[in-house]
């Protein structure tokens, strides 16, 4: 991906959104949107996977087919709302290796702070999609990024369901070696690090707990 910021206009992928804007939409709802949506993100987002190929046998005669080259792909969920993401992504994916960033927003200073952190092994040698639906101030997600670079990773792709033009800026400033892949870049954040119009908060509303 030669881009740092991907939107990814699709029809489809556009009116699902939609319905998850808006506020009437029930927790059940929102959240098999998201599986959906992520499916079709997670497609955008692996067009460019390396490639090889295998002797296969067909029902008609013996080809050299086309299969995904290197270890398997390695999905790094940003807990907790990053879940929502991954289990659309991994029924695309079923053999990717999973692993878990646990990062909460400090309210006061909006500063990440870490409480939990799991990962595959050889994670120089994957391809590493990190997820998490709201890219809003972008300090979670370029710790969370920074945190996987430090375990070796150098192939890494970030896939967000809404990006905010603060947060793509900061992870353009840390991590300009990171493309981002999302639905929709929204005008701004307000004064409490949401993004507007944004959706609200997605892990609430995915989870309930709200």
């Amino acid at each position: 991906m030669t881009q740092h910021l991907n939107i990814v206009d699709h029809p489809l992928v556009q009116h699902k959104l939609t319905i998850m804007r808006e506020k009437s939409t029930s927790t059940a709802v929102f959240r098999q949107l998201l599986r959906e949506i992520s499916q079709l993100l997670a497609y955008e987002i692996t067009r460019e996977l390396p490639m090889t190929s295998k002797p296969i046998e067909t029902p008609v005669e013996e080809m050299d087919a086309p299969v995904l080259a290197g270890k398997k792909l390695a999905l790094i969920s940003i807990l907790r709302a990053g879940n929502g993401l991954l289990d659309g992504v991994l029924e695309l994916i079923p053999s990717a290796r999973v692993g878990f960033v646990g990062l909460y927003r400090d309210e006061k200073t909006l500063q990440p702070v870490q409480y939990y952190y799991k990962v595959p092994m050889s994670l120089e040698d994957r391809v590493v999609i990190a997820v998490d639906p709201m890219l809003a101030t972008g300090n979670s997600s370029a710790a969370a990024v920074q945190l996987l670079k430090d375990s070796g990773a150098t192939d890494i792709r970030f896939l967000c369901l809404l990006a905010a033009p603060e947060g793509v800026a900061r992870m353009k400033e840390a991590h300009p070696d990171v493309p981002i892949v999302t639905a929709a870049l929204d005008k701004r954040l307000n004064d409490q690090g949401y993004i507007v119009p944004g959706l609200g908060d997605a892990g609430d509303r995915m989870f309930g707990t709200k």
